[in-house]
């Protein structure tokens, strides 16, 4: 893999032309920053920053959202996605002395599907792959979040269900069970007009770890990506999932970090 031309493509596909997270949200672009604005994910999704001009850009943000806010009736939080290529190389100090608060860093992987990903790795003995096709899909999905990550994560369930009943579908999920126990589960985001899906989720329950469970849900995904037509898998990865992917075939190319805003002006 050309990680720099792979790197290129992922930033100029998917960081400078995102596409909206909810059905009422909007992309804007601000001179050398791109946002989404609405209920589903907000936040910065590229910048293209210098030193003279950093500042400014980043108190625009804050009070653009702030106002979106007030617009709303409440403050709404959002996040500056960080990546570790973006400039100026002290743009994480700016955006703490502005607010923002740092979360765990993630690695940027990306797989070629075909070239670097085995397709065929079926679930261990005693687990069944069931693919989320409706409500009762979708709520084994976020059962399994909210055991494994912990917190609520219905709106993630509402977003899925939204996105398979969208045709085409902007997403696909996929959840093991055993004995009839959802145990693993994790989705993959379709990007129409680029050559990336992404992987998202992939927990999977405690006693089922370190069983090849979370392998098979990661070519199952990849599976259905490839079939789409897409070159490319991307997933931002957890420390734990990190050395997984790696030895599965995906690369590190960034890191990134995001930076938390509560959403009202300073």
């Amino acid at each position: 893999m050309d990680k720099q031309a792979v790197l290129a493509a992922f930033n100029e596909q998917i960081r400078r032309r995102p596409e909206p997270a909810s059905g009422d949200g909007v992309i804007e672009t601000d001179g050398h920053v791109v946002r989404q604005m609405g209920t589903g994910w907000s936040g910065v999704a590229w910048s293209d920053l210098n030193a003279v001009g950093a500042d400014q850009a980043i108190a625009a943000q804050v009070e653009r959202f702030a106002q979106a806010g007030r617009l709303a009736g409440s403050a709404r939080p959002w996040e500056w996605k960080h990546y570790s290529y973006d400039l100026p190389a002290d743009l994480p100090d700016r955006l703490l002395a502005a607010g923002l608060a740092p979360g765990p860093a993630e690695a940027l992987m990306v797989a070629e599907i075909l070239d670097d990903l085995n397709l065929n790795v079926p679930p261990p003995p005693g687990v069944q792959l069931m693919p989320v096709l409706d409500r009762d899909g979708v709520d084994s999905l976020v059962a399994v979040h909210d055991e494994v990550f912990g917190g609520d994560h219905s709106a993630i369930g509402q977003a899925l269900l939204a996105g398979i009943g969208h045709q085409p579908p902007t997403t696909a999920a996929v959840v093991a069970m055993a004995d009839g126990i959802p145990v693993s589960a994790g989705r993959v985001e379709f990007h129409p007009g680029t050559e990336f899906a992404s992987l998202w989720g992939g927990g999977t329950l405690a006693p089922w770890r370190g069983r090849g469970v979370f392998c098979s849900l990661v070519a199952h995904r990849a599976a259905i990506a490839s079939a789409r037509g897409f070159r490319y898998l991307q997933v931002d990865a957890s420390a734990d999932s990190r050395p997984i992917l790696r030895r599965l075939g995906f690369v590190e190319l960034a890191t990134t970090t995001p930076f938390t805003h509560p959403g009202t002006a300073v």
